[in-house]
């Protein structure tokens, strides 16, 4: 089964920097090439993601991002969302939570490490908590 998905900024960052393979972070970025996973994003999306990816303090090569970002571009989709006029308490948050809700009719998530930055909402997942959404739609 696939899934979509919007992977908050801080997702990627932890997947980069993790030197366990077998991490949540890790599983979930690397189900986008196994094509498990499809992202969703739009510009302001792959912006912030190159923005932040290359702040000094990550020290990560100009290989690596460019390979993640291609990837993204490669096997995701882009989507430009409706406005929701939800409030967020960092708005900076909002496109992620608007790319989601554009695509809840095909059973869409965000996956953050901030889910106190995001509503409750079942959609609204760890990197941990859509690893065990993957292994229970493989074992139906």
């Amino acid at each position: 089964m696939k899934y979509y998905a919007v992977y908050d900024t801080n997702v990627l960052i932890s997947s980069l920097l993790t030197k366990h393979r077998d991490s949540a972070t890790a599983k979930v970025v690397d189900a986008i090439a196994s094509k498990t996973i499809i992202p969703l994003y739009n510009q302001s999306v792959l912006d912030e993601y190159n923005d932040v990816l290359h702040r000094p303090k990550f020290k990560f090569s100009e290989e690596k991002i460019n390979k993640l970002l291609k990837i993204i571009k490669a096997f995701g989709k882009s989507v430009e969302p409706t406005p929701t006029g939800e409030i967020l308490p960092d708005m900076d948050d909002l496109v992620f939570y608007e790319i989601v809700m554009e695509k809840r009719n095909d059973d869409a998530y965000l996956i953050t490490g901030n889910i106190k930055h995001f509503p409750n909402r079942e959609y609204i997942v760890t990197p941990s908590q859509m690893i065990e959404i993957l292994a229970d739609s493989c074992e139906q």
